[in-house]
């Protein structure tokens, strides 16, 4: 094991020490081309109120709510604030929502753990939500400004002039899923920016492919060995219970998958619906505290956060932030690559992650990308995503920043592994980090 030393106020959260008291989040429930049974709120709110009953405090003890969500509902404007009402907070606590597309959830934690450390509060929920399920299907411009002139015809002559001018173009919907995940800079889909790296990085389907059923089996495991107690169940209005994951395959197969065509760059791409993190819903939730308030409530501590930091890249390159965002904590802190007993990066893409493994211990990117002597040492498969992860379990953007830091914590508590890195790529073109801390094992643990 690691005898590194990290450095309290060597990072970007100077001042008091950060602490995860514990965290719950919902079952991530596949998008099946229908509405799913919760809204965004509706899965914040689930998870936080089972984090509050876990840890045995109220909603009026919080002093503050954070809660990142890339596309909330027409009805959930300000999503943190409406879910801290619905959860009972005091009309008087702040709550507000961050965006940082992938990192939403991420960003809270962040913003939460930057006012704890500077003293602007105690006790903090923080976490991510998005229903991917429920994002909008709109008019196209076309229509928009059609119905713009039918609402300004007075007349029965004018609107019948509009009528005529009616074609079926105007009715093509808008899906605004897929537009939001297409970078408007770079004109690729984040999809498309899988298969840059998958061609820079010489990554064949079969590497993907076999990638994926890594994912799978790693949560199918991780399930029958009862190392998934952070989810909390769901009920619908109908009754219906939903209890884990429900895009996990325990039978998938390199064979399987490669039946499968692919979707971003037919017909010779290599990134597919199988080797891509699946469009679910769901959220995550973690309370957050100062050693004061740990002492003053009596809480439990999963871990501590040490350091965060974001990157920024080409759009067009955008699987690697977490590259970008990890090598300067692990310069700030003098880590080496063995010191980091679980590493979680998000599987947006499977691509993506063995191109940030590749990218992490190229001395040529190192030197030339990052203006660094060398590269790092290969990162260990067995500490990366252990238990899975976007590909298997679901990637519902604004969730999933809190999801990965939570997991690691658990992981890091599991295997009594003292220093443990989260991380995502963005679209967009950056990266987000945080390193975390296990409380319960000392310096050279």
């Amino acid at each position: 094991m690691s005898d590194a030393d990290i450095k309290p106020d060597g990072g970007r959260l100077k001042g008091r020490a950060v602490y995860v008291v514990d965290g719950t989040r919902t079952p991530f429930l596949k998008a099946r081309g229908r509405q799913g049974p919760f809204t965004a709120s509706d899965l914040a709110l689930a998870a936080g109120r089972a984090l509050l009953n876990r840890c045995g405090i109220t909603p009026e003890q919080l002093d503050q709510l954070i809660l990142g969500c890339v596309s909330s509902g027409v009805d959930e404007a300000n999503i943190g604030r409406v879910v801290a009402l619905r959860l009972g907070c005091s009309e008087k606590m702040p709550a507000w929502t961050v965006q940082r597309n992938c990192a939403s959830g991420m960003q809270s934690i962040e913003s939460a753990a930057l006012d704890i450390a500077t003293g602007r509060s105690d006790l903090v929920m923080a976490g991510g939500t998005e229903a991917m399920s429920h994002h909008p299907v709109m008019l196209n411009s076309l229509m928009v400004n059609w119905l713009g002139a039918w609402s300004q015809a007075r007349s029965l002559g004018a609107r019948g002039r509009a009528l005529m001018q009616l074609r079926m173009q105007h009715f093509k919907p808008v899906i605004a899923l897929l537009r939001g995940l297409t970078d408007p800079v770079v004109g690729l889909s984040m999809g498309q920016t899988a298969e840059e790296l998958a061609e820079r990085f010489g990554i064949d389907r079969t590497m993907m492919d076999g990638y994926a059923v890594r994912s799978h089996l790693r949560l199918a495991k991780a399930f029958d060995d009862g190392h998934m107690n952070e989810i909390e169940p769901l009920y619908d209005a109908d009754g219906n219970v939903y209890e884990q994951d429900d895009g996990v395959r325990a039978d998938s197969s390199v064979e399987a998958l490669a039946k499968l065509r692919p979707v971003f760059d037919r017909p010779v791409g290599r990134v597919t619906a199988g080797n891509s993190a699946q469009v679910s819903d769901g959220a995550a939730m973690l309370l957050l505290a100062s050693e004061g308030a740990v002492e003053r409530h009596d809480l439990p501590v999963l871990g501590r956060i040490v350091d965060s930091e974001w990157a920024g890249l080409d759009p067009a390159q955008m699987g690697l932030g977490p590259v970008h965002a990890m090598a300067p904590i692990m310069q700030r802190q003098d880590l080496q690559t063995e010191d980091i007993g679980t590493w979680e990066i998000n599987e947006a893409f499977a691509a993506q992650v063995l191109a940030c493994c590749r990218a992490w211990s190229s001395d040529d990117y190192a030197q030339q990308q990052m203006h660094l002597p060398a590269a790092f040492a290969p990162i260990d498969e067995e500490r990366l995503n252990v238990d899975g992860g976007g590909i298997s379990l679901g990637h519902p953007v604004g969730a999933s920043g809190a999801r990965i830091t939570l997991h690691a914590l658990k992981v890091m508590q599991r295997n009594q592994q003292r220093l443990g890195m989260a991380s995502l790529c963005i679209g967009g073109g950056q990266g987000g980090a945080l390193l975390l801390e296990n409380t319960t094992l000392g310096a050279g643990a």
